[in-house]
């Protein structure tokens, strides 16, 4: 079992909030397994709202092998900035804005590494010789309403481990 951990940035900005992803890559005998990623740009944040702000961002595995191989794989995040799933947090400074990364487009499964009540993406498939298998994975954010935060950038970073 291979696995080597990528890096997920979580951007926000106080007129621009976004969590992005960045590639994961592993590999092993006769197989290699890459990832790529697209962030979750949350947008304009208003403190004054009550509202949730969701967007989704995408991770996409793709694997090639030299032979044909039956894989199965997970797809694991950090918890990030916080070092708590409970509450991921992006920051500007000392300031910390709440958000969320979930497994589920209803929003009620934490996407983490099957610790402290998270969930993450388990699947495989059979690769054909030199066939490449791409697999998409939606990243469902969200930036809790309500929060008193100061304006400006807001990051956070998840690491994307992809073990097979």
């Amino acid at each position: 079992m291979r696995h080597r951990p990528a890096i997920l940035p979580c951007l926000a900005v106080l007129p621009c909030l976004a969590l992005g992803l960045l590639p994961a890559a592993t590999a092993q005998a006769q197989t290699l397994c890459s990832a790529t990623s697209t962030p979750v740009a949350f947008g304009v944040y208003d403190p004054q709202s009550n509202s949730n702000l969701d967007n989704t961002g995408s991770i996409t595995v793709t694997c090639q092998a030299t032979a044909s191989l039956l894989v199965a794989y997970t797809v694991k995040l950090s918890s990030g900035n916080s070092g708590a799933f409970s509450q991921r947090k992006m920051l500007n400074g000392a300031s910390a804005l709440n958000y969320q990364a979930y497994i589920d487009p209803t929003r009620t499964t934490i996407w983490g590494d099957g610790s402290s009540s998270t969930s993450f993406a388990a699947d495989g498939y059979l690769l054909q010789v030199l066939t490449p298998v791409i697999k998409n994975y939606t990243v469902y954010g969200r930036v809790t309403g309500s929060q008193n935060v100061k304006a400006g950038s807001y990051l956070d970073t998840l690491t994307i481990l992809i073990t097979y």
